[in-house]
């Protein structure tokens, strides 16, 4: 079920007027390549049409709405599993914890006073069924082990409860194909692994691009105009965007348990990284909140953590197969990091002055 709220907006200096209607989506109205609203049908089973200036999509991860205006390349390399931990502490209370697991990270981060959820990434996307009891194993038997000794009990409990969720983590890098009449906001157009929790940070960020190109508008009758115009949003939009996505792709894949050498020094490296504390940790948390959207500082940060491995592999006496595990971890760092960057625009990313959207101003400046 998409739920829609197709707004239709009159402006006027001194008022502006809404009309709220919702329903379920069904398709877009397009005539002559511009999209003019969209069809729904109410709760009754009703169908009707809804017509506007701009129409705005957003019907989040499971769009049925994105391929007609954008090119969705989805990409799903887990599923998280979710539990809620009943009357129990985290050991370092009121914060979000990272369990660097084998295979991959388990989360937790409290909900209420009394509650923690977990979230167990499991790679691939398939997992084990919940239905047969596969599910309740893999937890007892793979990650209960790996859980810390102060949640192990509540965890064993929730999985005995059988309150279990799964839900696939989506990954789309956004390439939205510029439609007149419509506009791609949040999952619909761009998707990053949860494991961060910047999802909702980019969709807040968006918003306040949107807003700022939306404030000086009086009409947004002339669709072509609008269209050319509002481009610049992708691009307005990237510094916080791109410096999110990346940082989310990297560290997820950064975290997750390999066999290689290499790999192994990458995800400790990063941890005792973190744990230097100051400058080390301050700069990739300001990263991650948003507070601080600048891919080149995140792009140095990610670097430096590999140099900071390799400096530990060779010190105090280097040796032959030392210096080649840290060979290894630069050529690792760069192929994880450097195709999430290409994915996400070069130029947008750390260019966007260059881009010829970036300078449109509005339609009727």
């Amino acid at each position: 079920m998409h739920k829609s709220f197709s707004a239709s907006f009159s402006f006027d200096i001194e008022r502006l007027s809404v009309r709220l209607e919702q329903g379920t989506v069904t398709s877009l109205l397009e005539e002559n390549g511009t999209i003019k609203g969209v069809q729904y049908k109410t709760k009754d089973a009703q169908e009707f049409s809804a017509c506007a200036p701009l129409t705005i999509v957003c019907d989040g991860c499971f769009s049925n709405l994105r391929r007609s205006l954008c090119n969705p390349k989805v990409e799903v390399p887990s599923c998280f599993v979710g539990l809620v931990l009943e009357n129990c502490e985290l050991p370092c209370a009121d914060h979000g914890h990272v369990i660097l697991g084998d295979p991959s990270p388990v989360l937790f981060y409290p909900i209420s006073s009394t509650e923690i959820r977990c979230l167990v990434d499991v790679p691939g996307q398939k997992v084990p069924s919940i239905s047969n009891g596969e599910m309740a194993k893999y937890l007892k038997t793979v990650v209960a082990p790996q859980v810390p000794p102060e949640l192990h009990a509540a965890f064993i409990a929730a999985v005995d409860k059988g309150h279990i969720r799964t839900m696939p983590n989506r990954s789309m890098p956004a390439d939205p194909y510029p439609t007149p009449g419509a506009l791609l906001m949040g999952d619909a157009f761009n998707m990053r692994h949860p494991l961060t929790g910047g999802g909702m940070t980019v969709a807040l960020s968006d918003i306040v691009v949107l807003r700022n190109l939306l404030k000086p508008l009086r009409d947004l009758n002339d669709a072509s105009s609008l269209c050319k115009y509002l481009e610049s949003f992708y691009t307005l939009r990237k510094p916080v965007a791109s410096t999110i996505n990346t940082l989310a792709g990297a560290l997820y894949k950064v975290f997750c348990a390999s066999p290689d050498p290499a790999r192994k020094e990458m995800r400790q490296a990063c941890f005792d990284y973190l744990s230097l504390g100051g400058l080390f940790s301050e700069g990739p948390v300001s990263l991650l909140s948003g507070l601080n959207p600048c891919p080149l500082s995140l792009v140095l940060h990610f670097f430096a953590v590999a140099i900071y491995g390799v400096g530990r592999l060779l010190l105090p006496f280097p040796s032959p197969k030392r210096l080649w595990i840290g060979i290894r971890l630069i050529a690792s760092a760069s192929g994880i990091i450097l195709p999430i960057i290409k994915a996400e625009g070069i130029r947008q990313m750390f260019f966007p002055a260059t881009v010829p959207a970036y300078y449109r101003a509005p339609p009727d400046a």
